[in-house]
């Protein structure tokens, strides 16, 4: 007998921002579950009458609705579009709430609206990323940043750094922590019996032999045969600007990007609007959008509910492979 259908968290993310719309919309959507909305009622009700929609949504917890509402309040009023450092604490007890529900079990995953990173940084709060607070939060000593869409499953070995400090962060260690999280968590929860995993090299032509950096014979090509040598299907490292071909992907379950900007552009070409971003080896379900909080778009502009939507699904693809 099947169980009973999985019960997923949304977090509104910033208030001021497109989240709270983009939760009215899925309010009057029908998912492969149950989903939970995490957020300010009155925010989320407002949104919602300024795009002409209906909110009724039920307070969570209670019956089981295919959507529910588990109100968090905003501390000051918000306005569309303009950013209040007032309201940064509520950013992160949504996500706080969520990631508790996913430990203990209440929750089967969480996907998250966008948050403004400045504004949390305004408020006194450090802050780089849903992926590093969601990482410290639960003591998890490496995560990976995967995006998936369009056919593609792109993950990186670094995120958010700045370009000049790519080369010294690529490390052995590194590169052998994310290649057995992606090859653990496409294995447990993308349900990918034997994945094969394609590594982009770091330099230009995948160093040219040595001649365009070394990083490829002295850090990359060694952790790749040590892997495929315990078993992993790793093959590297390409030159990234041939990697991502048609032709080099057939087959392939994921690619690994050294550093954000060689791997990214090329999902968002592929899935722009439709593709989601995930954290693997966390121990719970995390999910997200493939944009920005679109303060310009919050409560007036037209909205594209597409990479929500697609992350959504996801989440509730991976929770019944985790089960």
């Amino acid at each position: 007998m099947p169980g009973p259908a999985p019960l997923v968290a949304l977090t509104a993310g910033e208030p001021a921002g497109i989240g709270p719309d983009l939760c009215a919309w899925a309010a009057r959507r029908t998912f492969a579950g149950r989903l939970v909305i995490l957020g300010d009622r009155e925010v989320i009700a407002a949104r919602a009458r300024a795009r002409g929609m209906a909110f009724d949504v039920p307070d969570y917890p209670g019956p089981a609705p295919p959507v529910s509402l588990l109100s968090i309040p905003v501390a000051k009023p918000v306005v569309a579009g303009r950013l209040d450092p007032a309201n940064a604490r509520h950013v992160l007890a949504l996500l706080d709430r969520a990631l508790e529900g996913c430990t203990r079990g209440e929750l089967a995953a969480m996907v998250t609206a966008p948050v403004q990173k400045s504004v949390l940084n305004d408020a006194g709060i450090a802050f780089t990323g849903h992926t590093e607070y969601l990482a410290e939060r639960t003591r998890t000593p490496q995560v990976v940043m995967l995006l998936a869409g369009g056919g593609l499953r792109v993950a990186l070995a670094t995120t958010h750094l700045p370009l000049a400090q790519v080369p010294a962060a690529v490390t052995r260690p590194l590169l052998r922590s994310v290649l057995r999280i992606l090859d653990a968590d496409l294995r447990r929860r993308f349900g990918v019996a034997s994945p094969r995993i394609l590594v982009a090299g770091l330099n230009p032509h995948a160093g040219e032999s040595g001649y365009l950096g070394r990083e490829e014979i002295e850090t990359i090509a060694p952790v790749i045969a040590e892997l495929a040598h315990e078993g992993l299907r790793v093959s590297g490292p390409f030159p990234a600007d041939t990697m991502f071909t048609p032709r080099m992907l057939e087959g392939a379950d994921a690619a690994l990007a050294m550093y954000h900007d060689q791997g990214l552009p090329v999902l968002k070409h592929a899935a722009f609007g439709r593709a989601v971003n995930v954290t693997l080896g966390l121990p719970v379900i995390r999910t997200s959008v493939d944009h920005g909080t679109a303060l310009d778009l919050a409560g007036r502009g037209e909205i594209d509910p597409g990479s929500l939507e697609q992350a959504i699904e996801l989440a509730f693809e991976m929770a019944r492979r985790s089960r």
